[in-house]
Formats: C-alpha cells, structure tokens, sequence
C-alpha cells in the first residue's frame, strides 16, 4: 500500500468525511499521514490611514485560529491509530493549491475533498482540486461529502488508451492488490468495440503479472460517457473509480475533460485521479 498520505483540511469548515477516508487507507497501509491547512492572505489595498494594518491583523488572526482549529481536527481523528502524523500549515499570497501541489513532494497520495462549486471567487483557503490533479505529481483521492467510510473492495478503472490512464492504472496499483473486485471499463464506439476488447484484454493481462485478477468491460458508448461511467459504477456497486485526468488547454486554468470534471464536482463515490 501506500507508505506516505497527504490530506487537505479545508479551514473554517468541517473535514470529517475527509479525515475518514485518510484513516481507513492510512490504517490499511500502515503509512505515515501529514495533515495540511493553507489559507491564502488577504491583498487589499486602502489608503485611509490606520485601516490597513488593522484589518490585516484581524485576517492574520482569523487564519490563525482556523489553522489551529484544522490541526485540533486533524490530529483529533487519528487518535487510538498506530499512524506517525504531521502537520504543516501553508499561508500564502498565492492561490493556496500551488504550495498545496509543492508539498505534495512528500507523499504518495493525496486526499482531498471535491470541489464544493464549480466557481469560488475570492476564496482564501479552498483548493481548485483540478488544478491540484495537474499540478501535483501525485495521485489524487477525491471525497465526496456524505462519505464516512473508505472499503475499496470493488473498484472500476475507467479506461482509455492513453497517458493519463496507464499512469493512473499503475498508481492505483496498491489499492487493486488490497480490493475484492477489479473492473476495467471503456466505453468506446460501436465500431471501435472490438479494438476496445484487445486493448483491455493487454491491460488484464498487465494487472495479472503483478498478481491482480481483474476483469474486462467494453461498453458501447450511449452518449454522454460521465452519465454511462456513473451508471456502470452504480451498477457494478463500485465504492472507488480510477481514471486518468485530461486537460485539454490552460488558459488561466485547466479545462478538464468531461468524464474528469463529473468526477471531481459530480462523484458520488470516491474517485482517484492521475494527471
């Protein structure tokens, strides 16, 4: 399993589902968990006379006391764990996720909560979670709330012959020797079904060389790939879905594929994402 894990507390908002999932897969790997809170400053410009350095004292002091509160949280839900735990905090001047994607140096996983809206203007401590999946490096365990436990037993690859999801299979490698169920699925036009079924019998024959026994699903695209992954998944009763994150272009952001934007705003299963 994984020997490090990276979790995102969000300040000044509740965490638990979060902080669950992060115990349940620290527990079954045994790993070390750092725990990370990061709020950006406020940059406001004034120019009537003792205002300035007043309000930014009192922003100062109100990230303090949410970082205090994320790292009371934190260390709180590992109590009665064997886990060896850290904490980092990160104040910035910069969108929070870029020093968030920099720690990520240490870990093999992060986790993180999805994305709560689809725009969040002049947010100071929220994570654009897709920026987070290109930038990092690393894996990325996306929770979606209402989540309180972490089982992994039954899970769907969401398959394409491309980057993204070779490096997004071989990363959740650890979690597939763990799993009762591994169903690897692409969804693919009538005509291109049986090249589907060549590619995903290479992909099982892969798994099955590091000692996982999966199976194959080619599935005849309906329409909209994200509804039909989503359906499979309820289907299949899959409780984690892998798949590879495509961005197409970045303009000041990334613009994420569909099947990947449903999966960060729109899961209602836990999701790993690999850029």
């Amino acid at each position: 399993m994984y020997s490090t894990l990276m979790v995102y507390l969000e300040p000044g908002r509740g965490n638990t589902h979060v902080l669950k999932v992060a115990r349940d897969l620290a527990e079954r790997s045994g790993a070390t968990v750092i725990g990370v809170a990061a709020s950006r400053l406020m940059q406001l410009a004034y120019t009537v006379t003792g205002l300035s350095g007043d309000i930014f004292e009192l922003d100062r002091q109100e990230i303090d006391r949410g970082m205090d509160a994320a790292g009371q949280e934190f260390r709180a839900a590992f109590q009665g764990t064997r886990c060896q735990l850290q904490w980092r905090t990160i104040v910035t001047t910069d969108p929070p996720v870029r020093q968030l994607a920099s720690q990520a140096r240490s870990a093999d996983v992060l986790v993180v909560g999805a994305d709560r809206s689809e725009s969040r203007p002049g947010s100071t401590h929220d994570i654009d979670t897709s920026d987070l999946v290109m930038r990092s490096g690393r894996p990325v365990l996306i929770v979606p709330a209402r989540i309180d436990n972490f089982p992994a037993q039954n899970v769907i690859v969401a398959w394409s012959d491309s980057r993204e999801a070779r490096r997004a299979i071989a990363d959740g490698l650890p979690l597939f020797r763990a799993a009762s169920r591994v169903l690897v699925v692409q969804v693919a036009a009538a005509d291109h079904i049986a090249a589907a079924r060549e590619g995903l019998a290479d992909v099982v024959g892969w798994l099955k060389r590091h000692g996982i026994e999966a199976e194959a699903m080619a599935a005849p695209e309906t329409g909209d790939h994200a509804l039909q992954l989503a359906a499979i998944a309820s289907n299949e009763a899959a409780d984690l879905i892998v798949a590879g994150a495509y961005g197409h272009s970045r303009l000041h952001e990334w613009a994420l594929g569909g099947v990947t934007y449903d999966l960060l705003l729109r899961s209602r299963i836990p999701a790993l994402l690999s850029h």
